[in-house]
């Protein structure tokens, strides 16, 4: 299908963010917002609901008050591309993805809503575009966040008329985006990472062998285990299990890792 491009003067072709968050501006409320950088200025977005192809999904981590955060980026494409950006452990995000890990084919549009909950908290509806009706999973708090991350991200990657695209330039080096990502889902001090580094002679992760980088990755995984296990050995049996050789059969670390996390303190909270 060609498009028709339109000539003249035009907005660049960025993406539009939408942040999800339940408040009030000017006595405008919403449920999500779009933000001026350069003011400083949530700008509230009206409709509730975004219609479009789902495009990507993916996990970024982006700096918030000297902290780093993990959130979920839902690419949409529609008019433009759009990416609805809300922290990966939010109501809004787990609603979205019980009810996306419900979709096979994803050649078709969808409706996302985001609707208003008690306590300013957001959730996230989903509906066929074109017969209306509400893809509806039962809630579950306790599902495999990561397993369904992965699987529709591999769903997504399967559909051949839908080319990747890289929204956000990574301007790092993959090995040190890879470590800041694990560090900032672990949130383990940056402080020991500096001094692990300066241990082997470096200042960057990306300056190691691969080896060297994975025996930082599981140092900074079991020392966040450490407290979760009763027996030392129990925690890195599992990692082993769940991680290692989960990334070596292709499932994405990242996922991977916080699946382990969420089984190893369900663990922990169930033996209490």
């Amino acid at each position: 299908m060609v498009t028709e491009i339109k000539l003249g003067l035009c907005n660049p072709p960025e993406p539009i963010y939408l942040f999800v968050n339940q408040g009030e501006v000017d006595g405008e409320s919403f449920v999500w917002y779009k933000f001026n950088i350069s003011q400083e200025k949530k700008i509230p977005v009206t409709q509730r609901a975004l219609t479009g192809y789902l495009y990507e999904l993916r996990l970024t981590t982006k700096e918030f008050k000297g902290k780093d955060n993990l959130k979920l980026d839902i690419v949409v494409s529609a008019d433009q591309l759009y990416v609805v950006r809300t922290g990966v452990e939010t109501n809004f995000a787990k609603s979205f993805l019980l009810a996306a890990s419900l979709i096979q084919d994803f050649s078709k549009p969808l409706i996302i809503v985001a609707n208003a909950g008690d306590e300013n908290t957001v959730f996230c509806n989903l509906y066929d575009a074109a017969s209306k009706s509400r893809i509806e999973r039962e809630w579950n708090k306790n599902a495999d966040w990561a397993t369904i991350i992965h699987d529709i991200q591999f769903r997504l990657g399967g559909t051949p008329s839908t080319p990747k695209l890289s929204v956000v330039p990574q301007l790092v080096h993959p090995q040190d985006l890879r470590i800041k990502n694990i560090r900032t889902l672990l949130d383990y001090p940056l402080d020991l990472v500096r001094e692990w580094l300066q241990f082997q002679d470096v200042d960057r992760p990306s300056l190691l062998d691969i080896t060297k980088i994975n025996e930082l990755i599981k140092t900074m995984c079991l020392a966040w285990a450490a407290d979760k296990c009763e027996y030392p050995n129990e925690a890195e049996s599992s990692y082993q299990n769940q991680v290692v050789d989960a990334v070596a059969s292709g499932a994405d670390e990242l996922t991977a890792i916080n699946a382990w996390m969420q089984q190893l303190q369900a663990t922990k909270t169930g033996a209490m």
